[in-house]
């Protein structure tokens, strides 16, 4: 009997189709978005306003209230340069995506940082939405193509440093 090479990897195609049916917070959010607002709701406990809504505090655990107009326009909290390709997303490699707290929000929103070279975004710059054409709305996060610096003055870190 021969020896034979250990078999290390497969590749194995998969297709996974689902249907999502967004609770009452995600359904107010992506009505929101249709008409160009980002929302988000606040703890009663706490008073942290959460963007995207989940419909609970992550911090107390309590039912989220009251619908919440934030800004898109926000600062960078954290960022990853994207080097590996996906077959599913068409972007030029590198490509920067970052966690946004949202002006009014306190957790942070995700997108994708363009219109500036990727070894420019740091964490406390200042970006705002590029948005889609209003023809092109749905209720969907992919309202936003992505965001862009928005030329103002960066954040300290010691101002987002706790942020969610």
């Amino acid at each position: 009997m021969s020896e034979q090479e250990p078999v290390k990897s497969i590749v194995t195609p998969t297709r996974t189709e689902y249907t999502f049916t967004p609770g009452p917070s995600a359904q107010r959010y992506l009505r929101a978005l249709v008409s160009g607002r980002l929302i988000g709701e606040t703890c009663p406990s706490c008073k942290k306003v959460y963007t995207p809504p989940s419909g609970a505090c992550a911090r107390c655990g309590v039912a989220t209230e009251g619908e919440v107009e934030v800004s898109d326009r926000g600062t960078v909290t954290t960022f990853c340069i994207v080097r590996v390709p996906s077959e599913n997303i068409d972007l030029e490699l590198p490509y920067c995506s970052a966690q946004i707290l949202l002006d009014g929000a306190d957790s942070s929103f995700f997108g994708l940082i363009q219109e500036c070279p990727w070894d420019e975004v740091r964490m406390g710059m200042r970006v705002e939405a590029v948005w889609k054409p209003k023809s092109e709305w749905g209720p969907s996060a992919e309202n936003i193509r992505y965001f862009k610096p928005s030329g103002e003055p960066d954040v300290p870190f010691e101002k987002i440093k706790g942020s969610i």
